[in-house]
């Protein structure tokens, strides 16, 4: 591949066919991360946290009021969705709607179970639906597809789900909100906005966990309530995950001191069980909120250093060492590197971002510009072998589109295999081509890319359109394969799943 066709589809989102081809690549990424718009029209447009949130509180309390009756919903006290898609997304090419996207009736509440999976579906359909139609609009019609797909890399990295019931409505917004804003500042900007955001308090059960000798801790512990205690889960997921990567130089013993530090940091109005009353009196449904009640006292130590400040404060000092840190620098160079060179990062590339990344305090632009500068992102091999995602928006974009239903987006990603914020874990989804590349990945690709072709065939010419999409890069086999094509839909199906499009 000649630069500019490894600026459009290894650093970029994939060539438009009416858009100028970069007479200087690098230059042309580097000017994204002075023009970035953090928030374009399609997601301003979104409703806000307030209502979702406020939606959720008033579930929440119909089934604090159930519970109280004896009558509430088990399925919920876990925070599991009920097992069938709550999407009720087909898998469909991008030009069907769904009519299930209309009515916000709510049902009476007759069974507990059915009432949380009438809300779930609420929530999907007004606002899981239409965020992942706002992201992938956002994506189609990005000037800035550069640092559009740092926004999806740093998704991932601070991955939730929207399997479980609270996060539904709130999963979009975490991209939204506290990644966005952030992803050209500094990692540390970034990383407090995530851990405070209401979805990853929410995802990993932070607004559940009780220090045991705080003062609701102790409280309810003398009356012999189980279900009130330290929560790890978020400690764990910062550190292993979030910042210093595994295996990096803690144990156990400092995700829990990590976790008592933790302690008190929950989400106003969406709390449950005791620590509803004293989590959320101050703040609007959804908030972040610190509960002094819940927060464990005294000193903690957590790698070696003593963190000895009170209340909030040392949950915070924690954090911002982690952000840091050197083991976090190496973890986000290392990811960065593979997401853009290659399954196995090159060392020296690593190194230099590592670098930079402890020199400029974790400036994320510094750091993306060692990225651009450095010979290894440019080698003409391709690099990487393309995401459901990353292969859906650049096959879009290839085909002129601007729009799509938001329910026709989920569908197209639920059948790829790689739902929109919905991993099977907090490690978000891979990012090497064997979970990827399977045979039936490959067949549900080219099924796609015919339902793609036979609504865009007439309008344009798959033999014209490549050197446009892949300028001075496309293969003679492909070119051969174009030219053999029996008819104009077939060639665009061939061109969509040819290695240039599947590769970058």
């Amino acid at each position: 591949m000649v630069e500019a066709s490894i600026a459009l589809n290894r650093f970029g989102l994939g060539a438009r066919p009416g858009e100028a081809i970069p007479a200087d690549p690098r230059k042309w990424l580097l000017a994204q991360l002075d023009s970035f718009e953090s928030k374009p029209a399609v997601i301003a447009g979104l409703p806000d946290r307030r209502t979702i949130a406020g939606e959720l509180a008033e579930y929440l309390a119909r089934v604090r009021a159930l519970r109280q009756q004896g009558d509430g919903p088990r399925a919920v006290r876990g925070g599991a969705v009920p097992s069938e898609d709550m999407t009720g997304a087909r898998a469909t090419a991008p030009s069907e709607s769904d009519a299930t996207m209309t009515g916000r009736a709510q049902a009476p509440v007759d069974d507990p179970v059915k009432e949380a999976r009438r809300f779930a579906q609420r929530q999907a359909r007004n606002y899981y639906v239409d965020a992942v139609g706002a992201r992938t609009v956002a994506s189609l019609l990005t000037s800035g597809p550069f640092v559009e797909r740092l926004v999806h890399f740093w998704a991932n990295h601070f991955a939730i789900s929207i399997d479980k019931l609270q996060v539904i409505g709130l999963g979009g917004l975490l991209e939204f909100e506290a990644i966005r804003p952030h992803v050209l500042g500094r990692f540390s900007d970034m990383l407090n906005a995530v851990e405070r955001h209401p979805a990853m308090l929410l995802y990993l059960d932070q607004a559940q966990s009780v220090g045991p000798n705080s003062p609701i801790g102790a409280r309810f512990g003398q009356r012999g309530n189980r279900r009130l205690g330290l929560n790890e889960n978020l400690a764990r997921e910062i550190m292993e995950l979030h910042t210093l990567g595994v295996r990096t130089g803690y144990d156990q013993a400092d995700v829990t001191e990590f976790a008592r530090a933790m302690t008190g940091w929950t989400v106003a109005g969406l709390s449950q069980g005791p620590r509803a009353r004293f989590a959320g009196t101050e703040g609007a449904a959804g908030d972040f909120v610190f509960a002094a009640p819940l927060h464990e006292p005294g000193d903690r130590t957590i790698m070696g250093r003593r963190y000895s400040q009170r209340g909030e404060a040392q949950g915070q000092a924690v954090l911002s060492d982690l952000a840091v840190h050197p083991a976090t620098a190496m973890h986000i160079a290392t990811k960065l590197a593979r997401h853009f060179t290659g399954d196995v990062p090159p060392p020296a590339l690593v190194a230099r971002m590592q670098a930079d990344f402890l020199t400029t305090g974790g400036d994320l632009s510094s750091v993306y510009r060692v990225l651009i500068d450095s010979p290894e992102a440019w080698v003409t091999a391709p690099a990487k072998f393309k995401t459901p995602w990353e292969w859906s928006i650049s096959s879009m974009r290839a085909l002129g589109m601007t729009t799509i239903q938001p329910q026709a987006a989920t569908g197209l990603l639920n059948q790829l295999g790689q739902p929109v914020w919905r991993p099977g874990s907090p490690a978000g989804f891979d990012d090497i081509a064997a979970s990827w590349a399977g045979p039936d990945a490959i067949l549900r690709r080219v099924e796609a890319a015919q339902r793609f072709a036979s609504r865009a065939a007439g309008a344009l010419d798959a033999r014209m359109l490549a050197p446009r999409l892949f300028p001075a890069a496309v293969s003679p086999a492909t070119v051969q394969a174009l030219a053999r094509a029996e008819s104009p839909a077939q060639a665009l199906a061939l061109l969509l799943v040819a290695p240039e499009s599947m590769r970058r």
